[in-house]
């Protein structure tokens, strides 16, 4: 059975052949299976980022294979991925059209992979659709489908973001600090909608937080990653029975270096 996703001998680089090469991703393996909700974790300059926008296409691999439903993507430009992966940023306002309306903005995320163009246009049907998507937020914004997005608040608008990315399943669904820029109520409540929807509609899943607690309770996998490969892959009933220090100590054994709970939160 073909996973969800494979990377094998991944490496990036950036300014190969100057004085300021940085190899950022060193041989990354990875086997994903379809369902996984895999957490990542890791201080910063470990991967993390540049690891999703590798899988997304953003930034070419220079070397190593990416297989997306054993298709293989590692040349695919980020717009044909695009229709099999969604991904939400830290930024909420990168998620949305701010000068779209609600229902325009879902229409866009409806019509996302299908060989059209990407019009307003929808119908009664879509809508009651989209309405009904909405109520599941508890925000009230299936009663203000015509409000500009731009006008929401950060934390509705991450909601509407991450509901939009879920509209059509994808294949692979990319989290990348979703919550770091929301306070913590707000973000409490974008992750309950996280886990909710990925559970529900079985979504496989990559998300990167630098909060511990986290990366622990949510998902039923972790990885932490450090200087380009990763240290730590735990799932199953060893990630359930971790603590903070569990971790910590997993990546002091595995990568011969001492990280505190700090370094990892501001990384």
């Amino acid at each position: 059975m073909d996973a969800a996703l494979e990377l094998r001998g991944i490496h990036k680089f950036f300014e190969m052949g100057t004085v300021n090469e940085n190899h950022v991703l060193k041989g990354i393996d990875l086997r994903i299976e379809k369902g996984d909700f895999i957490t990542v974790i890791g201080g910063n300059g470990a991967g993390k980022s540049t690891l999703l926008n590798s899988i997304a296409g953003s930034f070419p691999v220079d070397s190593g294979q990416i297989m997306l439903d054993g298709m293989d993507i590692t040349s695919a430009p980020a717009y044909e991925r695009a229709k099999d992966i969604s991904r939400v940023f830290q930024d909420a306002k990168m998620g949305t059209a701010t000068r779209l309306t609600i229902e325009e903005n879902m229409a866009i995320a409806w019509n996302r992979g299908k060989k059209r163009t990407l019009a307003r246009g929808f119908t009664k049907k879509q809508q009651h659709l989209f309405k009904e998507e909405l109520k599941q937020l508890g925000l009230g914004l299936e009663d203000r489908l015509k409000m500009e997005a731009g006008l929401l608040s950060g934390g509705q608008r991450q909601a509407l973001t991450l509901l939009m990315a879920a509209l059509v399943t994808p294949k692979l669904l990319l989290l990348d600090e979703h919550t770091a820029a929301l306070d913590p109520k707000t973000s409490q409540m974008v992750l309950n909608l996280t886990d909710q929807l990925i559970s529900e509609k079985q979504l496989t899943t990559l998300m990167i937080t630098h909060n511990m607690e986290q990366a622990i309770t949510y998902g039923n996998r972790l990885i932490m990653m450090s200087d380009g490969h990763i240290v730590v892959d735990v799932s199953g009933d060893e990630k359930r029975d971790l603590t903070v220090p569990d971790l910590l100590d997993l990546f002091k054994r595995n990568s011969g270096q001492v990280v505190s709970e700090d370094a990892l939160l501001l990384g």
